[in-house]
């Protein structure tokens, strides 16, 4: 499963990431990392059934984790299937379909938000931690 990890400055530079990983034993995929001087965003894949232990762990330590149900989203009513998403995802989420119709494989995404700045329709969004 997908997770977004946001860590406050004050907590950069401390390996929580690195505690939580050995705390609990979880194994994760890091898809995504970007840290500036007002916070730092982790995207990875946990395993289903660690999700909870590793999750605890990391909010006892300060971070704030929610589950990327869908990493990117897209409103069907402004969406007019253009394509541009499919020619720009370094993932490929985005397909054509033999009807020209663009199907989504969420599962794919690592929150890049190339796709975003790319929509002429603004059609896309990505699930924000600050809003949760």
């Amino acid at each position: 499963m997908k997770i977004k990890i946001n860590v406050s400055t004050d907590r950069i530079d401390k390996p929580i990431v690195a505690e939580s990983i050995l705390e609990t034993g979880t194994l994760l995929n890091i898809s995504q990392a970007h840290f500036d001087s007002s916070h730092g965003e982790i995207v990875a894949d946990v395993p289903q059934n660690d999700f909870e232990n590793f999750r605890d762990s990391l909010i006892s330590k300060g971070a704030k984790v929610i589950q990327l149900d869908s990493p990117v989203n897209r409103d069907d009513d402004e969406c007019v299937d253009c394509g541009a998403c499919v020619s720009i995802c370094p993932k490929n989420v985005f397909k054509i379909d033999e009807n020209w119709n663009v199907n989504m494989e969420p599962e794919n995404c690592i929150q890049c938000g190339t796709c975003i700045k790319t929509c002429p329709h603004g059609a896309l969004s990505i699930q924000n931690l600050m809003e949760q």
